[in-house]
């Protein structure tokens, strides 16, 4: 088996530099209809497809996310600007959190920034999300490569002929490990935040009383 895991490597440093989402200047400042709405997610996001059949967004997802409460219902058939941001959100949280986590994250969001006039808008809380996220790339990069460094580390006692591989699988289980640690992580941060709004709905429902 003929493993090159450099220049995998050199692939997943420039896929991060190449890593860019969806640009705050770059959300409509218009009202959309639903097919205006997928054709802009998948035309800006179309960079992370894996494979060009995949799906980025479509009509029945929107639907379900609004069912889900994950997403405000159109105004008059229409999404604004606002709807664009948690659409956003809700396709880079799907892949690791389930729609009640992600329900439960974006409620406060929604609740306390979708369509409302309080001095600090949905947009202004995506640009700020947006920029900390691309000064996060150069520490992906360093961590990438020192996660690297250890697999090509082990093994040695490995028949040579497998160790390429084998370092290549090592730097696999690493990054598995990683993802599932921090996977662990926000389930926890989730699991506190459901705690806290079940804590407020139930006091709140005490004074409606």
């Amino acid at each position: 088996m003929s493993i090159d895991a450099k220049n995998i490597l050199e692939a997943l440093l420039s896929s991060l530099d190449s890593l860019e989402g969806v640009r705050p200047k770059e959300i409509p400042n218009i009202d959309l209809y639903m097919d205006q709405v997928t054709t802009f997610m998948d035309a800006e996001l179309s960079s992370s497809k894996r494979y060009e059949s995949d799906k980025i967004l479509t009509k029945t997802m929107i639907n379900n996310y609004a069912k889900n409460r994950l997403l405000p219902p159109p105004i008059k058939k229409k999404y604004t600007p606002e709807h664009m941001l948690l659409l956003i959100f809700i396709y880079y949280f799907k892949n690791i959190l389930s729609i009640t986590d992600i329900q439960t994250l974006l409620a406060p969001i929604t609740e306390r920034y979708f369509n409302k006039d309080n001095g600090y808008s949905m947009e202004d809380l995506y640009s700020e999300v947006y920029a900390m996220e691309k000064t996060e790339i150069e520490e992906l990069k360093k961590d990438l490569l020192k996660k690297y460094e250890k697999s090509s580390q082990i093994f040695g006692s490995a028949p040579d002929e497998d160790q390429p591989f084998l370092h290549l699988f090592s730097f696999v289980c690493i990054l598995s490990f990683d993802i599932y640690v921090k996977k662990q992580m926000l389930e926890q941060i989730v699991d506190e935040l459901a705690k806290v709004q079940s804590a407020n709905d139930t006091k709140g429902g005490k004074k409606e009383k």
